[in-house]
């Protein structure tokens, strides 16, 4: 049975407050039983909550695109969050560390759709909706303590969604099986396109299944993360690197 509208919103603003307030919360499946369809009306009731704020929709991120992250979490499918512009850091820029609870980045690719999309439409090639692609970074920010949460948690705490950063657009292109390299002030890690689903192509015919059954809009403009190539490192002070050969870098750096 879905979960009341008391319930839902009950639960939005709860994780929007721990975000809002830097505090941690326990997972919420410690006091509902929350099915994946109720977290994604609580994802949609925490963005109208930022909405009201005068944040504005940017765009869509995928998750869980790795199949090894996958298997972990005994899923088959993505999960979809929201990016907003308050979310979004231009390359080289200053992102303050206090503005988190225990951050995180990945290395990731970004399209940008040239059109909105139909999502009632027999629309197959998304892929000929993208008119750029640019090197990325996601900085996620789970609400929950210790980074510990179900599925469903991840999806209603909007995939832990906190900050991202955009390298250069450049023409969409064949973005299989590229070299990627994540550096941080104290660590690093190396990967391959090929870690998000096989072909980061792929995520987006992923999102588009999913956006149509969550009914979660693509617009003209939208950036969408496909993904992370590597592990997660810890986001800390000082410049962290993305490299995606061919592709191009793109840094940020973290700031008290």
């Amino acid at each position: 049975m879905s979960l009341s509208n008391d319930t839902l919103d009950t639960l939005a603003q709860r994780l929007d407050e721990a975000a809002l307030t830097c505090t941690d919360t326990p997972s919420l499946a410690d006091d509902v039983d929350l099915s994946v369809e109720d977290a994604y009306k609580v994802q949609q009731r925490l963005i109208n909550r930022k909405i009201r704020r005068g944040e504005e929709p940017v765009g869509v991120k995928l998750g869980f695109t790795s199949r090894a992250k996958m298997i972990q979490m005994g899923v088959s499918d993505v999960i979809v969050g929201r990016l907003t512009d308050v979310m979004r850091y231009t390359d080289a820029a200053n992102v303050n560390l206090s503005s988190f609870i225990h951050p995180k980045v990945e290395p990731e690719v970004a399209f940008r759709l040239g059109v909105s999309i139909d999502l009632d439409s027999p629309l197959t090639c998304i892929e000929s909706y993208v008119e750029a692609v640019a090197p990325a970074m996601e900085i996620i920010d789970s609400r929950y303590r210790a980074f510990q949460f179900t599925y469903a948690d991840v999806v209603a705490d909007n995939t832990s969604a906190a900050a991202f950063v955009l390298g250069a657009w450049k023409p969409y292109q064949d973005l299989a099986n590229r070299a990627v390299r994540l550096e941080t002030p104290r660590y690093s890690a190396t990967g391959s396109t090929a870690a998000i689903l096989g072909d980061p192509t792929r995520a987006l015919h992923a999102l588009l299944t999913m956006c149509r059954r969550y009914r979660i809009r693509l617009l003209a403009g939208d950036v969408v993360l496909a993904g992370a190539a590597t592990e997660a490192l810890p986001f800390t002070e000082g410049v962290t690197q993305c490299d995606v050969a061919g592709l191009g870098r793109v840094t940020v750096r973290g700031v008290k």
